[in-house]
Order: structure tokens, then C-alpha cells, then sequence
């Protein structure tokens, strides 16, 4: 089998709803023939009494290496002001965003769908075949 690509993702989450973030993980995890780096910070490493410019700078610092962002399209409108923050930063820098529509969702917020290079279903083989493309 050839080489495998290493795809450098961060995955765009809140920590009090982290359960879609660790599914996402668990998805791309269970892919075959799919290898990633995981940019973003979990829950279990969360950063605690940051300032809202400290945060802002570990996020770019998080976004910087990566090739591809992942928007979860149904966090948006709990933690708009931080993916918001998050999709601003990784255009000006060139990054590509993958939005991802969550399972049952007939609808993506608007910013992530103006945003998003690509907008898939919550499938593994869309989303893998998606980060392959716009890589």
C-alpha cells in the first residue's frame, strides 16, 4: 500500500458540548486508510480562567499548521461569537473549511455555509473523501 497522506485538521468545538467534537474524532479515527493530526485541544486539556485574547491566540495557534478547518454546523448557534472567530481567522490565513452538516440537520447556519469550501453529510466516506479533496 502506497504512503498515506497525514491530514492536518482542526475540528471546531465548544468544551461544555463536546460530545458531537469526540464523535467527529471517533469517525475520522475509525476511517480506513485515512491517517490525521488532530490540531484542536479536548475537553480533557481545556484551558482554564483564559482571557477571551489569550484563548483567541491558542486558537490561531491551533489553526496555523493545519490544512483543513472542521465546522460542525450544528454548534454554530450556541458558540457563534467563537466559530465565527474561528472561520474569519482560518480564511485570512488561506485554510479551507469543511463544514459538516450533524445527523437529522435539514439546514446549515449561513456564515458556515457562505465559509465552507465543501458542506457534507455527518457520513464517514463524505466527510474523509471531502478532507481528501480540499487538501
Amino acid at each position: 500500500m502506497p504512503n498515506l497522506h497525514r491530514h492536518r485538521i482542526f475540528i471546531s468545538h465548544a468544551w461544555s458540548y463536546s460530545e458531537r467534537y469526540s464523535s467527529m474524532k471517533s469517525l475520522l479515527d475509525c476511517a480506513p486508510h485515512f491517517i490525521y493530526s488532530n490540531y484542536s485541544i479536548p475537553v480533557d486539556r481545556a484551558f482554564s480562567n483564559m482571557s477571551a485574547f489569550a484563548l483567541k491566540e491558542q486558537l490561531r495557534e491551533q489553526i496555523r499548521p493545519v490544512e483543513i478547518c472542521v465546522i460542525i454546523g450544528g454548534m454554530y448557534v450556541a458558540h457563534s461569537d467563537w466559530i465565527q472567530f474561528e472561520i474569519d481567522y482560518a480564511k485570512s490565513i488561506g485554510k479551507r473549511i469543511l463544514g459538516v452538516r450533524p445527523r437529522g440537520a435539514q439546514v446549515m447556519p449561513a456564515a458556515v455555509t457562505i465559509a465552507a469550501d465543501e458542506i457534507v453529510n455527518w457520513n464517514t466516506a463524505s466527510i474523509v473523501s471531502a478532507i481528501r479533496r480540499l487538501r
